[in-house]
């Protein structure tokens, strides 16, 4: 895995440079092996996935701020970005974007680029009910994965499977950094 971010690095820096692959074991791109048993019935002591955060330059170590994911688990195999769980502050501003620049938006949307995330049930405060894209208004996180089957994670391609995962998140990433105040 260190290995895989290593040279996924080079990669980023041709959709971004303004996101990093720490291949670092410790305080790098990948989360740690290590299960929190603290309070689960589940004692085991390492998790059954392997994952990577590539996240902004300058967000410190925010899983929350913008960046690029990857999940390889037997069976659940996905890589993409954007925004999961950010803070109010950080939704809102997104939000507003969206409402102030909806044609950027809609461009966003008209790639072809399959939006998910967690959402409300009803609008939030200060927003119409009836704008074109209440659906995207309502989310709390934001992003963008591709699915990989196990043999496509195991092919000799894969880097650059996940790279071009990677550049297909580009113009949502590119929209929601813009929205705030970072750098694309």
């Amino acid at each position: 895995m260190l290995r895989f971010i290593a040279d996924f690095g080079e990669r980023l820096r041709t959709i971004s440079r303004n996101f990093d692959a720490d291949p670092r074991p410790m305080g790098g791109s990948m989360f740690r092996i290590y299960r929190d048993t603290r309070f689960s019935k589940d004692k085991s002591p390492y998790k059954t996935a392997a994952a990577a955060h590539f996240q902004y330059r300058h967000g410190g170590k925010d899983v929350h701020a913008p960046g690029f994911y990857l999940h390889l688990e037997p069976g659940e195999c996905m890589g993409g970005g954007g925004l999961w769980h950010p803070d109010a502050a950080a939704l809102q501003k997104v939000r507003n974007r969206i409402v102030q620049r909806t044609k950027d938006w809609k461009a966003v949307v008209d790639r072809g680029i399959a939006i998910s995330g967690d959402g409300l049930k009803r609008p939030p405060a200060g927003y119409a009910p009836t704008h074109p894209f209440i659906e995207d208004l309502k989310r709390k996180d934001i992003y963008t994965m591709t699915r990989f089957s196990e043999t496509e994670v195991c092919a000799p391609d894969f880097l650059e499977r996940y790279t071009e995962a990677c550049r297909s998140a580009g113009p949502l990433m590119g929209f929601l950094t813009k929205a705030l105040g970072l750098a694309w």
